[in-house]
Parts: structure tokens; sequence; C-alpha cells
């Protein structure tokens, strides 16, 4: 039989948002549809877990570098390196953070491929959010799940 009238309609969820914000010129919100615009990386992984063990997924996306570099980190120009001085900080809507140098995810340097997965396991992560994934980190502490927030700040170390 058809609904009733009376019955509340279920209205579909608005996919969860990620916000870039610090020393950036230009911050962004974005979504799981946004980040899967952007160029896809798959990364298959295995970490530890401490609560249930080795996780074995498969997550694709587009790199952190990649995402971060398009939101223009404001680097000092006349400041030789000056990107090295730039944390990333993860924020999760569960709370859980994660702290990243920019030396880590920059081709120059680390050129750790950091993705900000926006699949998994061939599932889209639209109402959850993206998760920061670390194929290099055997324990899956910084993969941070349902990531709401991103910033990233240069204000650290004596050199400012």
């Amino acid at each position: 039989m058809g609904q009733s009238l009376t019955e509340p309609v279920a209205e579909a969820a608005a996919p969860a948002e990620l916000v870039l914000t610090g020393d950036l010129a230009r911050p962004a919100r974005l979504t799981v549809p946004d980040l899967l615009a952007w160029l896809q990386h798959e990364a298959r992984v295995t970490f530890e877990c401490a609560t249930s063990g080795a996780r074995h997924h498969r997550f694709a996306g587009p790199l952190l570098h990649d995402v971060l570099s398009a939101a223009g980190p404001v680097f000092d120009p006349a400041r030789r390196k000056d990107r090295l001085r730039f944390l990333i900080a993860v924020t999760g809507a569960d709370g859980h953070h994660a702290l990243l140098s920019w030396a880590e995810i920059d081709p120059d340097f680390g050129r750790a491929p950091v993705l900000l997965a926006a699949v998994m396991d061939d599932t889209p992560l639209d109402r959850s959010g993206p998760q920061l994934v670390l194929p290099q980190d055997r324990c899956g502490a910084r993969y941070v799940s349902g990531i709401n927030a991103i910033r990233v700040d240069g204000g650290y170390g004596p050199w400012k």
C-alpha cells in the first residue's frame, strides 16, 4: 500500500562537510562529492587497531597535499623553506585529532601519500565525511574518520 499522508517523509541527509581553515589564502568547505571531483589515488592498507586488531581496507581519494595546496597555504616566499614550520591539525566529528607536519606530505621532503579518502571499500563516505589515511603508518591511531575540520597553521616555533 502507498505512503499515508500523515506519515513523515524522511529527508535525505546532507553530505558531511569538512572545513579548511587557518593560514590559507582560500579557506574552503568541502564535501565528499567535492573530493570525488579531484584526481583519485588508491591505497590498500593494513593497520593495527588497539581494540580490534589488524584492519584491512581499500581507500580512494585525493592527496591531502593537493587539496591543501589548492587552498593556498600562506608560505612566506622571502623565507627559505618557510613551509617547514607549518602544521596540519585534523579533527574528526567524534573529537579524534591528529597532527601532521607540512614536511611529511610535501613532495620535496617526506612525500607521504596521505589521502583525504572519500571512498572506503567501494563505499562513498558522503554521510560520515572523509577519512584521513596514512598508508605508511603501522598503527591506525592517526586514521581520523568523519573529518569535519582541517587547520593549517604556520604559527609554531620561535621563527614566526
